[in-house]
């Protein structure tokens, strides 16, 4: 056997011999039209990566960018965004042209634009005329060209997802819209405390009474983590209930809950049934908190509680001056067609919900008589005003209760067009499910009512509690636990 050859310098294995590693080139992002008019500010989302628009996404935007459907208005405003960018091109279009002068400073990416035609890419089986087709293939083509970069299609499109995948191409949703990716970590406004929360907050702790309420001040681990007008509660030995009123580093201050529960203190004759529909009742009571979100399944008592309170402080305590009820009109099945009538008069079949509520609680005074029952009933309708969100831009609504019901179908600019409709010494609420959603594009991560849970927590003047509990019926209880 000979002896083994010393090893070379330049060995593989070497140091000398590896190559520099090359720096990564950003991501090529194909955006379907659904995506632009869904959110027109998606052209300035994708951070450092480049984004190539197909002359198909441009005519489906001038095929949509008639009437006054949210749809158009994001045409025309993705539309105008795009002339700003490419009437100040400064470079070659070919070369692309940069977002960061018209986006936000994040947006270092360029944008492109289908300057040649593309053709023969896709396989025989798939239409050519159809335009999601053209932009798969348009897809294909940038993937066999620059096949040092990664090549993405982002769309709404499941279907359209689904056959670039097939393709062997890369596809994905926009997230860029969703507030959250998971709705199991969205703010419930409710946290549990552990039992020995008063052996490791006690030590050094004050407390004092103020308008027959008690106050607490604490120190430890727990504080530093609660939110503004978050409820905390212990139901151990000695139930407590607690609202977080201030916190400051390591200490917050809790205050003690009025009991709803209790038929003294009873709303329009309806009394909380369970611990977060006292907590519920807190918020809608109070007059220092002028947003309030009320998130749970069909049967929880959302919109009971609410029309409860808002009677009790228009009505009685002369609180505010009105009622105004609405809701979004997307129908769970077949559209019936036009309906007949004034604003009003429209929206009567949306409003069936409101109805129900107002038969239930124009029943809670038994010693009233029918006579008298059916005085209140004329009475509350005409401090109940029903109106339609088509017409709510350029209003405000001053010393009203403002109830926004099925608010998650609402967008998240929809809702902001909605709730700065408040003028002076309004209280707008928001009623929802976000496992109930019936607008296209929306999901539970997406929607406007996720959307301001998220954004109004901590503020001193908003408030947010998930009902757990079905209060309408045991079958009720039941469906909505099986089916």
């Amino acid at each position: 056997m000979s002896p083994r050859k010393p090893r070379s310098p330049t060995a593989p294995n070497s140091s000398a011999s590896i190559a520099p590693i090359p720096r990564l080139m950003p991501k090529l992002f194909v955006l379907d039209s659904n995506v632009l008019m869904h959110d027109p500010t998606s052209l300035f989302r994708f951070q450092e990566h480049d984004i190539y628009i197909t002359m198909t996404t441009l005519e489906e935007l001038d095929n949509n960018k008639k009437g006054m459907s949210e749809v158009a208005r994001n045409a025309r405003q993705t539309s105008r965004f795009l002339d700003e960018i490419v009437s100040s091109a400064i470079t070659d279009i070919d070369e692309g042209i940069s977002l960061q002068l018209h986006g936000t400073k994040n947006a270092t990416g360029r944008l492109f634009l289908q300057t040649q035609a593309i053709t023969n890419v896709l396989p025989v089986y798939l239409a050519s005329g159809s335009a999601d087709n053209q932009i798969i293939g348009a897809v294909k083509f940038l993937h066999d060209t620059h096949q040092n970069r990664v090549v993405t299609l982002v769309s709404k499109d499941i279907n359209m997802r689904i056959k670039a995948r097939a393709l062997g191409l890369a596809a994905e949703d926009y997230f860029n819209d969703k507030v959250l990716e998971d709705t199991d970590v969205l703010f419930s406004g409710i946290q549990e405390l552990p039992e020995d929360f008063w052996d490791e907050h006690g030590k050094d702790m004050e407390s004092w009474q103020q308008s027959g309420q008690t106050f607490y001040r604490v120190t430890g681990p727990l504080a530093g983590g609660f939110v503004i007008n978050q409820f905390v509660y212990l139901e151990h030995d000695k139930p407590f209930y607690a609202q977080v009123k201030e916190t400051s580093g390591r200490t917050a201050v809790l205050q003690t809950l009025k009991d709803y529960t209790h038929q003294k203190n009873n709303v329009w004759g309806i009394t909380a049934r369970n611990r977060e529909q006292n907590f519920a009742f807190n918020l809608l009571m109070n007059p220092e908190v002028d947003f309030v979100t009320l998130l749970g399944q069909a049967g929880t008592g959302k919109t009971l509680l609410t029309l409860a309170a808002g009677l009790m402080q228009t009505l009685e305590h002369k609180v505010y001056s009105e009622i105004i009820m609405t809701r979004v009109t997307v129908p769970v099945g077949e559209d019936i067609g036009f309906l007949p009538g004034t604003e009003e008069e429209k929206m009567t079949p949306w409003m069936g919900a409101l109805e129900d509520n107002l038969d239930v609680l124009n029943k809670t005074d038994s010693s009233a008589g029918e006579w008298g029952r059916a005085a209140t009933l004329d009475l509350i309708r005409s401090r109940i005003k029903i109106k339609s969100l088509n017409f709510m831009r350029g209003r405000t609504f001053i010393n009203k209760f403002l109830i926004i019901d099925e608010a998650q179908n609402l967008t998240p600019k929809q809702m902001k067009t909605l709730i700065t409709r408040a003028g002076p010494a309004t209280k707008v609420v928001c009623l929802g499910n976000i496992a109930q959603i019936d607008t296209p594009y929306l999901s539970e991560g997406s929607s406007g009512l996720t959307y301001v849970v998220d954004r109004f927590k901590g503020w001193n003047h908003s408030g947010h509690v998930t009902l757990q509990r079905g209060e309408r019926s045991r079958l009720a209880d039941y469906a909505a636990e099986i089916l």
